[in-house]
């Protein structure tokens, strides 16, 4: 056990589902808010993560909102942001990309270019410092409108060219992909990248029109997919890429016990998952804890847990120069492990 989990700590892997939002740490958001002159209703950080404890994603987003509320100028968001960006480095993570959520902070007065230019320059400065490479996505609140969610877009056009892609993340059950047709529509056909959470807590439909109506590039989760056999021989088929996230799963009782995850009948069935922390702040575990505990939970192998880091890689939006260079990285490590 101790021998895997070493090789799981310098196993060279990408994370393509992570909330910087989610990142935000108890000892951080007290500092912010001291800073920011914020009361937040907790006595201590030790009260505030006794509070995380969720029977469902909807709990957890009704504090992940709470606490987002001490992200307030430029400084703030590129403090959260280095702060995951140093911890991803010290779990091997060489390319990361970034979920955001603007309209989490727009709806309370926070200007777009605020929280647009405190990330990037914390990635710009990981890229100069630690050799982080990263992409971007901008994520729709599908509990809000599609029109919401079409201001936002336009908002982000004038920094188009340090955006990757769009995806749509937030409360799963009653929103559907289909609501969010005409901006993914839009977001297409100016060359972005596609993504959207389906199959967390909504059922293999969502799946499908995210794959039929969205056109996505990536399934975020995806869980509920291995519910349907044509579903899940057509995800394999088409090499269709799904960014799990176990303890995310455990923590908002996706699933009851890690042992019943469905990442092995993933692996099984030769789907491209790839292992992700989700929102680790809150869900007790950057990326390497998720490997850790997910490899004694399903007893993965040496190989299997390889297989997950190079499907991190080929799945990424990384341009293909630095793909190869990053399995180059992968196969070295690999053949000294």
């Amino acid at each position: 056990m101790t021998e895997l989990h070493d090789f799981i700590d310098g196993l060279p892997k990408a994370e393509l589902h992570v909330h910087i939002e989610g990142t935000l740490e108890p000892e951080l958001m007290f500092a912010l808010a001291k800073r920011n002159g914020i009361a937040l209703p907790y006595a201590s950080v030790e009260e505030l993560r006794a509070a995380y404890s969720f029977n469902n994603l909807q709990e957890f987003l009704d504090l992940y909102y709470q606490g987002a509320q001490v992200l307030i100028t430029q400084q703030d968001f590129y403090d959260l942001t280095l702060a995951y960006l140093k911890r991803a480095h010290t779990d091997q993570v060489l390319h990361t990309e970034i979920f955001f959520d603007p309209q989490t902070h727009t709806e309370r007065g926070i200007a777009f270019q605020t929280v647009f230019e405190g990330i990037t320059s914390a990635l710009s400065n990981a890229e100069r410092d630690m050799g982080i490479t990263s992409e971007l996505i901008l994520c729709f609140l599908r509990h809000l409108s599609e029109e919401e969610a079409i201001e936002t877009y336009e908002a982000a056009l004038p920094y188009r060219d340090r955006i990757a892609g769009f995806g749509l993340d937030s409360s799963e059950k009653g929103h559907p992909p289909a609501k969010f047709e005409r901006v993914f529509a839009r977001v297409r056909a100016a060359g972005f990248r596609i993504v959207a959470h389906a199959g967390e807590e909504g059922p293999p439909e969502y799946v499908k029109d995210a794959l039929d109506l969205l056109k996505v590039d990536r399934i975020d989760h995806g869980n509920r997919a291995l519910e349907d056999n044509a579903l899940v021989e057509r995800l394999a088929r088409e090499a269709m890429p799904l960014t799990v996230c176990p303890l995310s799963n455990l923590s908002l009782a996706v699933v009851k016990d890690l042992a019943d995850h469905p990442l092995r009948r993933m692996l099984d069935a030769g789907l491209v998952a790839t292992l992700n922390s989700d929102d680790p702040a809150y869900f007790g575990g950057y990326v390497n804890q998720n490997f850790r505990q997910t490899q004694s939970a399903l007893n993965l192998t040496k190989d299997e847990l390889a297989l997950l880091a190079r499907n991190s890689f080929t799945a990424s939006f990384a341009s293909e120069e630095r793909k190869t260079e990053l399995l180059g990285i992968l196969d070295s490590y690999l053949a000294q492990a």
